[in-house]
């Protein structure tokens, strides 16, 4: 008898296709797996996302349409502004300036304005490390106080706005910060007493505010500090002691404020120290002699109630690109001793009490009558013979 020839079931068409239809998901699956995770290492948490979201609600943005980008729901690709740590994948910085020479700015053909409010909802964002919100001239409101518990801030940036109320009292609390910078905003208050626990800090600009009271007394414990530019305030008192013993510090601004006693003699004793600016005060006495044989290339000591005579100790330590004494009490020569000077660029003594010839030779042979004008008795060249 003949055996019937049946087929295993293998060979059967239909099972073919089955298998290589079940083969085909499953690599398909496995591939919507590995985009699912990518997707989740790759972008931003919803905590910071929302946090975002709400940052934005809180602004208005007229003319540049920087918040365009600010769509989907990975907040770490492609929103202007915003970079995310590559470990954590959490929001690190937010980087958003109103004077930039981004191709945003140049198609524009104008600089940044917005309005609105720095909302708390910034404070949600754990891992921020830097926040510069600057130059867009219309956010107002204060400073999110809850700011200070951001332990992983390093820069802290709002320049340029109409930001009011006080620097958060507790500012004190971020270690890491780098730079504090609130320039030209609506401040108000004093500086707060933690400021000074701010171990790491190495920019601090609170220049054209409405700050006022007087420098903290343990200024020196901002041992990082190489810029410290607090012009255009209302502060009073004197200046610390304990600010010339910062090693770093190369730039002191204390113009346009409210500052009296004398000059101390230690600020030219300071090992960096280029720019002293203590313009328009009411500082007194005499000019320290230390500051013409220091490292201070650019010294504006004008519109103060200093009085005495100018040091006669130039040499060639002495190099200023500016050197302005304008507008105050001084008395008696000019000293011999400033045509031994090392360079001086820009000089001014005019508005004071001086008397006597104007020494011949350099720096005097390329200044003007105005370095010179409105003392009691000066002569000779460029002004007139004696």
């Amino acid at each position: 008898m003949r055996k019937p020839n049946i087929r295993p079931l293998s060979s059967i068409p239909s099972l073919e296709r089955f298998e290589n239809m079940s083969l085909r998901l499953d690599l398909l699956l496995a591939f919507l797996l590995l985009l699912s995770a990518a997707s989740s290492v790759y972008s931003c948490p919803p905590s910071d996302h929302a946090a975002l979201l709400s940052f934005k609600a809180a602004l208005h943005e007229p003319y540049l349409g920087i918040f365009n980008s600010w769509t989907g729901y990975d907040c770490c690709h492609n929103w202007y502004g915003v970079s995310c740590d590559a470990e954590t994948n959490r929001v690190a910085d937010i980087n958003l300036r109103g004077e930039s020479e981004d191709p945003i700015f140049e198609r524009a053909k104008r600089t940044g304005y917005m309005t609105g409010t720095i909302s708390p909802a910034i404070c949600s964002l754990e891992r921020l490390s830097s926040l510069a919100i600057a130059d867009w001239k219309g956010i107002t409101g204060e400073i999110p106080s809850c700011i200070t518990a951001l332990p992983f801030l390093r820069i802290l940036d709002v320049i340029g706005n109409r930001l009011s109320g006080e620097i958060p009292t507790r500012i004190g609390r971020l270690s890491r910060l780098t730079v504090l910078n609130v320039a030209y905003n609506l401040i108000t208050g004093e500086i707060p007493r933690s400021l000074t626990n701010l171990s790491s800090l190495m920019h601090l600009d609170l220049r054209n505010n409405r700050i006022r009271g007087s420098l903290p007394r343990d200024f020196g414990r901002l041992r990082m500090l190489s810029r410290v530019l607090l012009s255009k305030n209302m502060i009073s008192g004197t200046i610390p002691e304990s600010m010339t013993t910062i090693y770093r510090l190369a730039d002191i601004d204390l113009s346009l404020n409210s500052i009296t006693g004398q000059i101390p003699a230690s600020l030219g004793r300071m090992p960096v120290l280029s720019m002293l600016n203590l313009d328009s005060n009411k500082l007194w006495g005499r000019i320290p002699a230390t500051l013409i044989n220091s490292p201070v290339s650019n010294l504006n000591l004008s519109k103060n109630w200093l009085n005495g005579e100018i040091p006669d100790v130039f040499g060639q330590r002495s190099y200023f690109t500016v050197l302005d004494l304008s507008h105050n009490n001084l008395r008696g020569p000019i000293p011999k001793t400033i045509a031994r000077a090392a360079f001086i660029g820009h000089l001014d003594l005019s508005h004071n009490h001086l008397c006597g010839q104007i020494p011949a030779g350099p720096p005097f042979d390329h200044l003007e009558a105005s370095s010179f004008a409105y003392n009691d008795c000066l002569c000779g060249w460029p002004l007139k013979g004696c």
